[in-house]
């Protein structure tokens, strides 16, 4: 059972919760520590009870950010055995939480003008956990044996371009005509198909795709 939050708990929150909205809208060198403590209802001098200044804040924001993207991905496929199902729901938990959190995206991106390191830590870690699973699947024989950690890099740019284009770009949600787009070509590559033979029935029922060109509409 998880401890209820004490007032400073809940005050740490709140500042991150705003530091994430105005970083997120405005930019890390645009947003001032007044700024952070205005929209979090707090006086300025409370702000540095929990952080030094605007980089220590928007440090603990973004190892925050990772951890909930990992979480949330974590919890979606838990239950999971095969790596093609941990794949699809995976990318589904990423997109859902995105689009919730749509301020994720500046933030990382312009962790790497602010931190470098902060910024390879983010991904460093995501892979970690990725590449893990991988090495599991390929002993496994669920999924070829390639190099792990270049195919786990290959997956979260998918991941994370998909993301950028219709959750960012487009303001809409990825659908499921191009999450299964995206699944073929998990399963296949851009390779043609030997024999214009599509996934398999087998492979179909399991990630539930409700149909498209994964569900060998080619057959």
């Amino acid at each position: 059972m998880s401890q209820a939050l004490t007032k400073g708990d809940l005050t740490r929150q709140a500042l991150l919760n705003a530091a994430m909205e105005l970083f997120g809208s405005k930019g890390y060198h645009a947003t001032s520590v007044v700024e952070i403590t205005m929209r979090a209802g707090v006086a300025q001098g409370t702000f540095y009870i929990y952080f030094a200044g605007k980089l220590e804040i928007y440090r603990a924001l973004v190892d925050k950010l990772t951890r909930e993207v990992r979480r949330a991905i974590r919890t979606k496929v838990a239950n999971l055995e095969h790596r093609l199902d941990i794949e699809r729901e995976g990318f589904k938990a990423y997109f859902a939480y995105a689009k919730q959190n749509r301020s994720l995206y500046r933030i990382i991106r312009e962790a790497e003008f602010v931190d470098n390191e902060l910024y390879q830590r983010h991904y460093r870690s995501i892979a970690e956990g990725y590449i893990a699973g991988l090495k599991k699947a390929m002993e496994a024989g669920q999924i070829r044996s390639i190099d792990p950690a270049t195919v786990a890099y290959c997956l979260m740019g998918m991941g994370e371009f998909m993301g950028l284009r219709w959750i960012l770009w487009e303001k809409k949600e990825v659908s499921d005509e191009d999450l299964s787009a995206l699944m073929d070509f998990v399963f296949h590559g851009i390779a043609p198909i030997v024999g214009g033979q599509g996934t398999t029935a087998s492979e179909c029922a399991r990630v539930s795709c409700g149909g498209g060109s994964i569900c060998g509409e080619n057959k």
